[in-house]
């Protein structure tokens, strides 16, 4: 759908402001709004859209052309997109198998294509054969289940003409053309999307933003979108990529060496930032919250070519390096074009979360641990217990130390058996059987 100035002011003038119930408490203080977040660990980030029917990537077939599919060929892929067998119910009791407490879901990624039913476009998933809003039925099951939902969307759109001259390939300017006279629309076209997601589909737990240019502040006039959100949705929180400060860094397929501190950037390209960080046990003034988004295999999108998956025991350590360094797991699936989340996400989620069942309480609530850069084993925190995860499979023994305050017991938190521990220096020493192995990598809790 092409707009020109008059029909977009005409749209912006008649749309309709829906009423809403404030569902959540507007929450001032930073840490009580970052509380659940914190708790939480590991949620599910879902990239989904007509891309899937073509088994490409989300957007990047058009931005940087590799040969397997013509921007023509791509744009027509609404036309074939029926997802008959999607079931939300299905993804969230997916999630929750996984030991996964929040979800992030693509409302729109750069294509530009709308996974709700907007007023402001006819690129939706309402003009599609399967006719449906997606984010509806998604969001309206998370709220029945109380699962938070957060929403990625996209500030790039290919398919808008006040972003960018739409007769050229997307590959030529997708970066967007902000020195055009149309630049102002696209920001207006922005703020009204951004508006029916927050005011059409109840609580929304966070604003996923997803631009890393340098001038972004510049471009999008970021706090200008942060405050939107913060009016419409106060609990919500709000990432770190419109390029002013958010409630949360966002690392991209790496993990931070060390625990993140206010003023190291984690999301450069080459993060050779947060490669330098000190590996230090921060002030909980100075600890920069975060949240790693990382893939199952390759690829965001769902690709069958895509066979290199991550095994159950790669995930799980990434989950551990992550909540030791005090941030959050955002592990993505791709859902398939009839909607179901394919069997080898499936089986690798299931097997995470038998683990994460088992250590639960070494997990959720934590925070990172006292003990920073060991080789065998890492740290979390939680009120009077540290936890030990032994990320070493051929140690006979771990020396934990310096502990900072007198160890009373220490047992295995998966079946609450009691370890034997000795003074070693100003710490401790915790013999390793083998049969600790049983049921994947142990974790130990000090109290």
């Amino acid at each position: 759908m092409r707009w020109n100035r008059r029909d977009f002011l005409r749209a912006a003038a008649v749309a309709p402001l829906a009423s809403r119930t404030h569902m959540l408490r507007a929450l001032t203080g930073s840490a009580d709004r970052m509380s659940w977040y914190q708790d939480a660990k590991f949620g599910m980030f879902i990239h989904w859209g007509p891309y899937s029917v073509a088994g490409v990537e989300a957007s990047w077939p058009i931005l940087a052309p590799n040969g397997e599919i013509t921007e023509a060929e791509y744009r027509a892929l609404p036309a074939r997109f029926n997802p008959t067998r999607f079931d939300p119910h299905a993804w969230i009791a997916l999630a929750r198998s996984a030991g996964q407490h929040y979800t992030v879901f693509t409302t729109k990624h750069h294509d530009g294509f709308c996974m709700f039913d907007s007023d402001y476009t006819s690129y939706k998933i309402t003009r599609t054969p399967y006719g449906k809003d997606i984010v509806r039925q998604l969001s309206d099951a998370c709220h029945a289940d109380a699962m938070p939902l957060g929403f990625y969307y996209s500030p790039p759109d290919m398919n808008h003409p006040a972003f960018r001259d739409t007769s050229k390939l997307s590959a030529t300017n997708y970066r967007g053309e902000p020195e055009r006279p149309e630049w102002p629309l696209y920001l207006e076209y922005m703020g009204l999307q951004l508006h029916e997601l927050l005011t059409h589909y109840g609580p929304v737990a966070t604003l996923w933003f997803d631009s890393d240019d340098a001038s972004t502040q510049q471009r999008y006039d970021g706090q200008r979108f942060v405050d939107e959100v913060h009016r419409l949705q106060p609990a919500a929180l709000v990432n770190n990529r419109l390029g002013v400060p958010g409630d949360f860094a966002t690392p991209e397929q790496f993990i931070p060496k060390a625990i993140p501190v206010k003023g190291v950037r984690l999301d450069s390209p080459d993060h050779s930032a947060a490669d330098k960080m000190a590996i230090t046990v921060p002030r909980p003034e100075e600890f920069q919250p975060w949240e790693s988004c990382m893939t199952i295999n390759d690829s965001w999108a769902y690709r069958p070519k895509d066979r290199n998956f991550k095994s159950p025991d790669a995930i799980i350590r990434a989950l551990i390096e992550v909540i030791s360094r005090g941030g959050n797991l955002l592990l993505d699936v791709g859902p398939q074009p009839d909607g179901q989340i394919q069997p080898e996400f499936a089986e690798r989620l299931n097997a995470v979360g038998a683990w994460s069942r088992h250590n639960a309480a070494a997990i959720y609530g934590s925070t990172y641990g006292p003990i920073q850069g060991q080789q065998a084993y890492r740290t979390t925190a939680h009120a009077a217990s540290t936890f030990v995860f032994v990320m070493d499979e051929t140690a006979t023994e771990v020396i934990v130390s310096p502990i900072n305050r007198p160890v009373h017991q220490a047992r295995l938190v998966s079946n609450g058996k009691p370890l034997a521990f000795h003074p070693s220096g100003k710490g401790i020493r915790i013999p390793l059987d083998k049969s600790l192995w049983a049921s994947g990598i142990p974790v130990l809790e000090l109290r």
